[in-house]
């Protein structure tokens, strides 16, 4: 989708002036600084920053797993950030995918098995989610491992599955954190096209936080944490090489 389609579309996620404190050996320590972020169904958006600069803080406030200090954070247009417990669980559930660096699949269970859980947590019936299941790990190369668990699988299996596990239940907004940050780059560039294809194919809105230049170049923007405060890379401060910013 293009810029300008994505842009006639309602936001999928908006962050207004988002802060994030944290207390630490008596300071507090402002993380995130006021973040302004719009993210359009379609757009796949790179977050890049130094290591230590907020990239996972301001996943974390923006998948409703941790709550902001001050500012708004809105998903389809409803201010999510002061909803009780249960209500963002039931938001996290229905529109928002997760994918972390680790695969954090379930040792014990099937690749199959590991994509149909989500979706049988949320009600839906057992044979509509081992289809969606066989579906999507065919769609990602993965039909002949159906039935190996994640000690059978290699790094880049496992972390493709992790992806459509995340997809399974049509989330609105993916946030992605360093999803290739453990593989080779070869193997890390067909998870990544895996991972852009089914995106692109979904049109739901993507933000992914990466340190992988190549990665973050083949997105629709890219946006650089710098002193807790979202700026996009073609603005950075001269200060700030491109190459310090994925650092």
């Amino acid at each position: 989708m293009t810029e300008n389609a994505s842009r006639s579309l309602e936001p999928a996620l908006e962050l207004r002036g988002v802060r994030k404190i944290f207390r630490q050996g008596g300071a507090d320590i402002a993380v995130l600084n006021g973040v302004d972020l719009t993210l359009h169904p379609g757009e796949m958006v790179a977050l890049v920053g130094p290591s230590g600069a907020g990239k996972s803080t301001l996943l974390h406030v923006a998948g409703l797993l941790e709550r902001p200090n001050d500012g708004l954070v809105l998903i389809e247009g409803r201010d999510c950030a002061g909803l009780s417990d249960e209500h963002r669980t039931l938001l996290r559930r229905r529109a928002l995918g997760f994918v972390y660096q680790f695969h954090h699949l379930l040792p014990e269970f099937s690749a199959l098995e590991n994509v149909m859980l989500p979706q049988m947590i949320a009600a839906v019936p057992r044979p509509d989610a081992r289809a969606k299941a066989e579906t999507l790990l065919r769609r990602v190369g993965l039909g002949e491992r159906l039935s190996h668990r994640p000690a059978r699988l290699s790094g880049g299996e496992q972390q493709r599955v992790a992806i459509v596990r995340a997809l399974a239940n049509d989330p609105k907004i993916l946030l992605a954190d360093e999803p290739t940050g453990n593989l080779d780059h070869a193997t890390a560039a067909g998870v990544m096209a895996a991972l852009i294809e089914i995106v692109r194919a979904s049109g739901l809105a993507a933000l992914i936080a990466t340190h992988n230049l190549d990665l973050a170049h083949r997105l629709d923007r890219i946006v650089a944490l710098e002193d807790g405060r979202l700026t996009p890379v073609a603005s950075v401060s001269s200060g700030l090489t491109e190459r310090q910013v994925l650092s």
